[in-house]
Order: structure tokens, then C-alpha cells, then sequence
């Protein structure tokens, strides 16, 4: 098994807030037509957290996402990440922090469809101009049970196994948060729940986890659910 480096994970249970947002607005204007799709929001997650983000289409869910994820600017407010405003930084500072801070699993995995595995997991450490960290790749590929496939191109996988692949890419950066957006959303049941279950071991290791499904069952394997509608925290509980 891999073993993390989770220094900057330790003590839990005395965490201090990773992700701070204050008043966050988001409108969007098409024509004369204007949508406000997240409307004067507060939320606080700390680290080690394993947080679900659910609603209805048009919640606001996938627009919370891509703002957490620094793919998108919010129109007013604040958005704090290991306590640096990134809402305020440049495009260039916001795309070093995204690859270094920040690492992503999505509905469509996002792979390079004729690279190998352990290519595809190397991939972010490549684009961050760092030295190729093979071995740390593979102990990340072992981790997530696909070390019999290193050299299969990820076209040669299953869904399951390029989940996988999605996942130990995701962590290869040492990442203080894994964005999941609907990471089960084109995976059958059984799928499904391994690659689950593999979210809740990585969370047990102190990593912080943030999900976004529509899916009640899918939201159970968190620890804390919030539910958005038209733009607002409409509940917030921990299950």
C-alpha cells in the first residue's frame, strides 16, 4: 500500500477550516435573461472532511464545483483555500494552486484514451514541471489495485479500472482536496460502490473529499451532506 504523506493531515479532529466561502455569488447573463445560480453563500470544510454537495438540475451544485475547483471565478464574494483568497488571485496563480491544491475525479474520467496507466497518473506532475515521480505513481496505482495494468492504454480498461486510474491521478500532486464530480454517474451499481469505497479509504487517511451527486445512496458513504437548491444551502447535517 501506498503510504501518503499526510503531515499536513494530522490532528483531525483539531482541523481548522481548508475550505472558507463568504457571500459567494454567481450570475450568469444570457441576453437580456439573468441567472443566479449560487446566491450569498456561506459554507466552512475542514480538513479530513469527506463532504457530499447535492440538489436538483439548476441547484447550483456543478457551479459551486467548478468554482471550488478554480475552473470558474465567483461574481461577488469570497472563496479561501488553506487560508489564500483565490478568488481574488490571476488565471496563472489560480491554475498552480489548481495543480498543486487540487485534484479532480469526473463523471467522464478525462483520460488520455492511447496512454498507459502509469502515464496518465503521471500526467499532473508532469504538467506542473516537477521531476517524474514514477515510483510514487506506482505505489498510487497499486493503491487503487490496477498494478497488473501499467502499461494498458486506458482505452483497454474497464469504466471501474479508468476510475481508478481517474483516482491515483488525482492524488499524485499530494492534493489538499479531491473534487469528485458524479464520479459513480457512468459506472453500474457494483462499479459504483468499489470506486465508493475507495473514496471512504482515502478519506480515512485523513485526505479531504468533496462530492458532488444527485444520488441519495451515493451521498451516504459521506460524512456531512449539504443539499442546495436554487443557488442556497437549504440543509446542512452530518450523516
Amino acid at each position: 500500500m501506498v503510504l501518503l504523506n499526510l503531515s499536513k493531515f494530522e490532528n483531525i479532529h483539531m482541523a481548522q477550516s481548508l475550505i472558507e466561502i463568504r457571500d459567494l455569488t454567481k450570475t450568469y447573463k444570457t441576453g437580456g435573461e439573468t441567472t443566479n445560480a449560487i446566491q450569498g453563500l456561506n459554507l466552512d470544510i475542514k480538513e479530513g472532511e469527506f463532504v457530499a454537495i447535492m440538489g436538483p438540475s439548476g441547484s447550483g451544485k456543478s457551479t459551486l464545483m467548478h468554482i471550488l475547483g478554480l475552473l470558474d471565478k465567483p461574481t461577488s464574494g469570497t472563496y479561501s483555500l488553506n487560508g489564500t483568497n483565490v478568488s481574488k488571485l490571476k488565471a496563472n496563480q489560480q491554475a498552480k494552486i489548481r495543480n498543486q491544491e487540487i485534484g479532480f475525479v469526473f463523471q467522464q474520467f478525462n483520460l488520455l484514451a492511447r496512454t498507459s496507466v502509469l502515464d496518465n497518473v503521471l500526467l499532473p506532475s508532469i504538467y506542473g514541471n516537477l521531476k517524474s515521480e514514477v515510483e510514487a505513481a506506482k505505489q498510487l496505482i497499486e493503491r487503487v489495485g490496477l498494478q497488473d495494468r501499467l502499461k494498458n492504454k486506458s482505452n483497454q480498461l474497464s469504466g471501474g479500472q479508468i476510475q481508478r486510474v481517474a483516482i491515483a491521478r488525482a492524488l499524485i500532486m499530494n492534493p489538499s482536496i479531491i473534487l469528485a464530480d458524479e464520479p459513480t454517474g457512468n459506472l453500474d451499481s457494483k462499479r459504483g460502490k468499489e470506486i465508493m469505497d475507495l473514496f471512504q479509504s482515502i478519506n480515512k487517511e485523513g485526505r479531504t473529499v468533496v462530492l458532488i451527486t444527485h444520488e441519495d445512496e451515493i451521498a451516504e458513504y459521506a460524512k456531512r451532506k449539504i443539499v442546495l437548491r436554487d443557488g442556497v444551502i437549504i440543509s446542512d447535517e452530518l450523516n
